[in-house]
């Protein structure tokens, strides 16, 4: 009788303990670098974003990956969607992989020399690698110059992909279901903590500060990348004759030049206007350079171009981050040494 009662017990407190040990938050675990990144933070203390998604069905990222790079997919109940756009893709101004060597700060050369190792496009928009890891998405200039039509957007990355199919992509507003779909996929590309190239001491810092300070630990984590991607609107140069006071680098403008202009500017691209690797190609690219229309590089560039009646899509300009003054001096000097 004794044995019996003590075999319950004992049965019960290993019950009891595998409980206790199943809630133990992970501030009181070792942090490892496999983890994702919104786990650790959670763990932490900090809540999951509005556009959270906990164990992404494989099937809704299957549709997402195809609404981001096709545009249209099967939807759960039927036999094929309706484009979101008849202009673009996501991946006309979107990269998915990571862009940047270092996350915690804005480097235009490391990200070109980046793309050049990798042979990713250097586009305008911020990649969706990381995107539900952001806190922020339209942010600074958009902000100051679009006021209430991307108020939302900012702070909301449901708003942004909406506002992004509807203005920047000319095409309508996602379904429920579309918008579970491409958020399940962009969770597929979430930033593990890994990713953040901490050293094995950072990692231990992050443990000791857990132990006691989640904040400061949730602090420490923030400061090894960006929470959001700064947009600054440049000016146009003084004189577009003269351009803007750097010395070009033809072998970066030719960089540019392949994986940021020919990424739309091709045959059967986005874009009406080819930009092939003909003398007469750069010719017409040398010959507007220095007028005030969206023919010159330093006006499209800095610019974009706008939705007109009967042609409603237009190119979205550089902001200064993900465009330099010198790189634009990199792309002319590429065009002009395609003349000599």
């Amino acid at each position: 009788m004794y044995k019996l009662k003590y075999k319950y017990w004992g049965i019960s407190s290993l019950s009891l303990l595998i409980l206790i040990f199943s809630f133990t938050p992970l501030s009181n675990q070792e942090i490892k670098p496999q983890q994702n990144l919104v786990e650790v933070l959670k763990s932490l203390g900090q809540e999951y974003p509005e556009h959270y998604i906990e164990n992404p069905d494989s099937m809704d990222i299957k549709r997402g990956y195809d609404l981001i790079h096709v545009g249209k997919t099967t939807p759960p109940d039927g036999f094929a969607s309706n484009a979101i756009s008849k202009f673009y893709t996501c991946t006309s101004c979107h990269n998915v992989e990571r862009e940047d060597p270092d996350l915690t700060l804005v480097d235009q050369d490391a990200r070109l020399e980046y793309a050049m190792k990798n042979e990713l496009p250097y586009l305008q928009g911020t990649t969706f690698w990381g995107a539900v890891n952001k806190e922020s998405w339209y942010n600074d200039d958009y902000v100051l110059k679009y006021g209430s039509l991307v108020e939302k957007a900012s702070g909301s990355l449901k708003e942004s992909i909406n506002l992004c199919a509807t203005v920047c992509s000319q095409g309508r507003e996602l379904e429920d279901w579309e918008m579970k779909s491409i958020l399940s996929y962009l969770w597929s590309l979430q930033m593990k903590v890994e990713d953040l190239d901490l050293s094995e001491k950072e990692i231990d810092h992050i443990n000791t500060l857990a132990e006691s300070d989640n904040d400061s630990a949730i602090a420490f984590i923030k400061s090894h990348y960006l929470t959001k991607s700064p947009a600054t609107f440049a000016d146009l140069p003084e004189s577009k004759e003269k351009g803007y006071p750097f010395e070009g680098r033809p072998q970066y403008g030719k960089a540019i030049y392949e994986l940021g202009c020919q990424h739309c500017h091709h045959a059967y691209g986005e874009s009406d206007l080819v930009l092939d690797n003909s003398i007469l190609t750069f010719k017409w690219l040398k010959k507007h350079m220095p007028e005030n229309s969206k023919k010159s590089i330093y006006e499209i560039i800095r610019n974009g171009s706008y939705s007109e009646l009967g042609h409603k899509e237009y190119m979205p300009n550089y902001t200064l981050e993900k465009m330099s003054h010198q790189q634009v001096e990199d792309l002319r000097a590429y065009i002009e040494s395609n003349l000599k």
